[in-house]
């Protein structure tokens, strides 16, 4: 990927931030990744846990979000997953630098959202660098919860140093257009509990450590730590080439680890071990009180989340590039693939394509692809250059757009999305439902095309080949009518994960190999 050409260090900052407060971010990654564990987990048995999970700490962030958010049109579950470092609470203290500890307040510097599907079947982990620049939204001031902070660019963590989790909440949404349904927060004094709960993780390295700073001396090669050694592994920072984004990398594989101990049969068959591994996590574990509060939704999930395993289970970073204003300490999003990965999350593109209408053909069905349909692309909002961007967005698909133009203005209210053909075309239900298939707004299709205030050729400028020629059935094809309307949600990603992305991806089954 792009992003490996030059890996930020981020050791110019040492001098600033100290090493105590490095080691502190690197714990909070971990913490917030055991913690999805621990989510994923204690909803497949919520009623054998109730009385474990009454003991998480809840918070209402909803009411502090001033921003407009996002629709959730597919029913997966996205949870927000934040670490904290707070010196609050047992056991918090005595972690990081010795003046971090005389002062109250928390931090985070790590940022995971968890997409569980709609079926309940897949997980996909989506790590934000914590050194993203990006623009944060207006939120609310935390301390006094009444002053509205302006837009501004910075570090993706000052969303939640200053304006908590409501902040950092509405700040990914903003970015991803991905509705947060719930937040988990956790504080790190819990780490070392929850790996011995587990019986320890399985680490390998290429080389011996031998490091002051973290207190931690291991051997090469292959060996399980308990929660003490665990502890300073995940909190090592002189290793490999010292880069956070090297370091993200080998905290997901450790994460894949502990997911795969997590949901092997010998926990969640044991509940001995799983009602102590629950009550490990809810002992520093903060949700917002929809998710913890709401037994019939938990109970609800539960039912379909069984089926979930370490198969399922996805850890991606954003893709990046190094600032071009500060190359060796910062990074942002790639422009090209960061946005495709948000469209693949929130389309989920794994949900199955609707089944095929009630045709008033007898004929027998055909499998249909993209590249035999042809639409055209009616603008039926007052948005300039509406029809262009859904046609580009059809046609990336493979979709054959035979061209674009503005729908007549509609009898009354608001214009709403339509999916229309000739009355004359018997076998058309069978191409719309191949259009539906690939919408976020489902439309019902309609007999009767209407005739366009203006229209324009389109030509499909985008990077991959012209579409192939309609083949299969009798004669052409029907051109299908798509208006464009102000309920309109926009068009599914053309692929579940971008190749670029996928290749850096890690698994819950991939193999322990030695960083």
């Amino acid at each position: 990927m792009s992003e490996h050409r030059s890996v930020p260090s981020h050791g110019r900052r040492a001098a600033k931030g100290g090493d105590g407060q490095k080691k502190s971010r690197v714990l909070a990654w971990v913490s917030i990744a055991v913690t999805g564990v621990f989510v994923i987990v204690s909803l497949t048995g919520y009623t054998l846990f109730r009385s474990a999970l009454s003991n998480v700490r809840t918070e209402d962030p909803n009411k502090d979000i001033v921003n407009a958010r996002p629709a959730n049109l597919t029913g997966a579950l996205n949870v927000l997953i934040v670490g904290s470092d707070t010196r609050d609470g047992k056991g918090n203290a005595k972690y990081g630098q010795e003046l971090a500890r005389q002062k109250a307040g928390k931090r985070t510097d790590t940022i995971i959202l968890m997409h569980i599907s709609p079926t309940r079947d897949k997980a996909t982990l989506i790590s934000f660098p914590r050194d993203s620049m990006v623009d944060i939204p207006q939120c609310k001031n935390e301390t006094n919860k009444t002053q509205i902070m302006p837009p501004r660019r910075d570090m993706i963590n000052a969303a939640y140093n200053a304006g908590g989790i409501a902040c950092t909440m509405t700040t990914i949404e903003t970015l991803t257009d991905i509705r947060i349904d719930h937040f988990v927060e956790v504080d790190f004094s819990g780490f070392k509990n929850i790996v011995d709960a587990l019986g320890g993780i399985q680490i390998c390295l290429k080389n011996p450590v031998n490091d002051k700073a973290s207190k931690l001396q291991l051997p090469r090669g292959r060996q399980t730590l308990d929660g003490e050694k665990a502890l300073g592994y995940v909190r090592l920072r002189h290793y490999g080439d010292g880069s956070d984004i090297q370091r993200i990398k080998r905290q997901q594989i450790f994460l894949s680890q502990v997911v795969k101990k997590a949901t092997s049969g010998d926990l969640l068959g044991n509940p001995i071990k799983l009602v102590d591994f629950i009550n490990s996590a809810a002992a520093s574990v903060t949700m917002d009180k929809d998710l913890a509060g709401n037994s019939s939704k938990l109970l609800d999930i539960a039912q379909s989340a069984k089926s979930l395993t370490a198969s399922g289970v996805k850890f991606i970073t954003v893709p990046w590039i190094p600032d071009p204003e500060k190359p060796e300490a910062r990074v942002v999003w790639n422009p090209t693939l960061a946005p495709k990965l948000f469209q693949a999350i929130k389309s989920d593109v794994d949900i199955p394509t609707p089944s095929p209408s009630a045709s008033a053909s007898t004929k027998p069905k055909v499998a249909l692809k993209p590249h035999q349909v042809k639409v055209q692309v009616l603008n039926g909002t007052t948005t300039q250059g509406k029809a262009k961007q859904v046609a580009d967005a059809l046609s990336e698909q493979g979709f054959q757009v035979v061209g674009v133009g503005n729908a007549p203005p509609p009898a009354a209210g608001a214009a709403k999305t339509k999916l229309l053909y000739a009355k004359k075309a018997t076998d058309a239900l069978d191409y719309t439902d191949v259009v539906n298939g690939k919408l976020l707004t489902k439309v019902t299709p309609g007999a009767g095309k209407l005739k366009p205030s203006s229209t324009e050729v389109y030509t499909w400028t985008g990077a991959s080949a012209t579409p192939p020629p309609a083949e299969g059935g009798d004669g052409q094809p029907p051109v299908l009518q798509l208006i464009v309307g102000d309920d309109f949600k926009g068009v599914k990603a053309s692929t579940e994960i971008p190749e670029a992305i996928k290749d850096s991806a890690v698994t819950a089954d991939t193999k322990n190999i030695c960083s």
